[in-house]
């Protein structure tokens, strides 16, 4: 099997997304011969930096780096003309016009994304009904069942709809206490009372529910790791004692911040999910878990396919600071609870390394690759009137807000936990 890996921003970056793919494509390259990457760069040495990364011959898209859609139409034109194209037993990529193209141009394809696309921007729906019902079109990895029961809903087949949860990069223990964290509350010898939340610091994360948190819980360190300057959420943040801004991490300094941490934070929020749609069980769930600490988390649908109240982590209500206030005291104020909070995370972490996903995702492929072809769910009267009321309801969308995501009403919404850990 020769797999063609395309990716259409520059490499490296510290998006969720490229530490997605790339691991991703990194350890599914041991399990194919000849695997490439197709990647935009500035230069040949921006190719050879994206090569020595990924471990694996890269190929300079002819693409410009900027703006960005033009980038990403000019990765997908151009492609089709590179040999290594037209050599690969299959595309691997996580853009749907990339996807589009290849299957046009008679490539099996694997599509690997964590946005449920149909439910943002409903117009497409039709479309990509029909690219994941082409017999060239192997599976779509969806990075959650939330996602995938989007796709679903259109009546893809079940089959070339497959959840694969993200991971996690294992690594050799933290080193030195940070010092943002050398001098937290100890309330008198107990227990230091310390919450850290990594990831970009922006309105999109729901922050101020854990701004107003910190505001009244003045005993509790807050240690918000990410910042990459002085936005609102810092502007936020800065009357509070409490509250400490730390710049964008490595990787490796990351982790003394979650091994130092109390209690690590997911913001319960769910205007991640259902107003920006920018962030589907984020990509830091696997690292908290991995860190073997307890876990405070919103109750979202998401969420709840790989945390579990009361065992491997602490789910509030969403969208209340008084629900956060009361989470986190229960949890700092309980070392018993706290201590059997993180030995379940860590225990369950052992199944979300990179590894383990790419064994999942080659299974799925050898198996995809081995079947018959799937007969579609059919697109009935009542999918096209669902289709062009939600297409309706986008475009008023647009008009007012100027947003490319339609808001969802996570009302009855419910995420049963995937089988792939099964």
């Amino acid at each position: 099997m020769q797999i063609l890996f395309t990716f259409e921003n520059p490499l490296p970056n510290d998006d969720a997304d490229a530490e997605v793919f790339l691991s991703t494509a990194t350890h599914l390259a041991t399990r194919t011969a000849r695997p490439s990457l197709h990647v935009p760069a500035r230069n040949e040495a921006g190719r050879a930096a994206a090569a020595a990364l990924a471990g694996m011959p890269a190929i300079r898209a002819l693409a410009p780096l900027r703006p960005a859609a033009l980038r990403h139409l000019f990765c997908g034109l151009t492609i089709v003309w590179r040999r290594a194209f037209r050599d690969a037993d299959l595309v691997y990529t996580r853009n749907l016009w990339v996807a589009w193209l290849a299957v046009r141009c008679g490539r099996r394809v694997v599509f690997d994304h964590y946005r449920p696309w149909p439910e943002q921007i409903p117009p497409l729906q039709w479309w990509i009904y029909r690219l994941i019902c082409d017999r060239r079109f192997v599976v779509n990895i969806c990075h959650s069942e939330y996602t995938r029961r989007r796709y679903l809903e259109l009546g893809v087949p079940a089959a070339k709809l497959r959840c694969v949860h993200t991971g996690f990069e294992p690594r050799s223990r933290p080193g030195a206490r940070p010092p943002e964290l050398a001098a937290t509350p100890d309330a008198g010898g107990a227990r230091a009372r310390t919450v850290v939340y990594t990831g970009r610091l922006n309105h999109k994360k729901g922050l101020d529910v854990v701004i107003e948190a910190a505001r009244r819980l003045p005993d509790h360190a807050f240690i918000l790791v990410g910042s990459a300057g002085d936005g609102p959420i810092e502007a936020l943040a800065r009357p509070l004692a409490n509250v400490r801004i730390v710049p964008w991490q490595t990787p490796e300094a990351l982790a003394q911040y979650l091994a130092a941490a109390t209690v690590l934070l997911i913001p319960p929020s769910s205007k991640p999910l259902t107003v920006f749609g920018s962030t589907v069980l984020p990509l830091k769930v696997f690292n908290y878990l991995a860190a073997g600490r307890p876990i405070v988390a919103g109750d979202t649908p998401d969420l709840r396919e790989v945390l579990r109240h009361d065992e491997n982590a602490w789910l509030c209500r969403p969208d209340c600071p008084e629900a956060l206030v009361e989470a986190i005291r229960t949890v700092t104020s309980d070392a018993r609870l706290a201590d059997r909070l993180a030995a379940t995370a860590l225990a369950d972490s052992r199944e979300y390394t990179w590894t383990r996903r790419a064994d999942r995702i080659a299974a799925i492929i050898t198996e995809r690759l081995r079947s018959a072809p799937d007969a579609p769910g059919g697109w009935n009267g009542q999918r096209r009137r669902t289709w062009r009321r939600q297409s309706w309801r986008w475009i008023v969308h647009l008009v007012r807000e100027r947003s490319w995501v339609l808001p969802v009403d996570l009302a009855g919404v419910t995420a049963p936990p995937s089988t792939e850990r099964g």
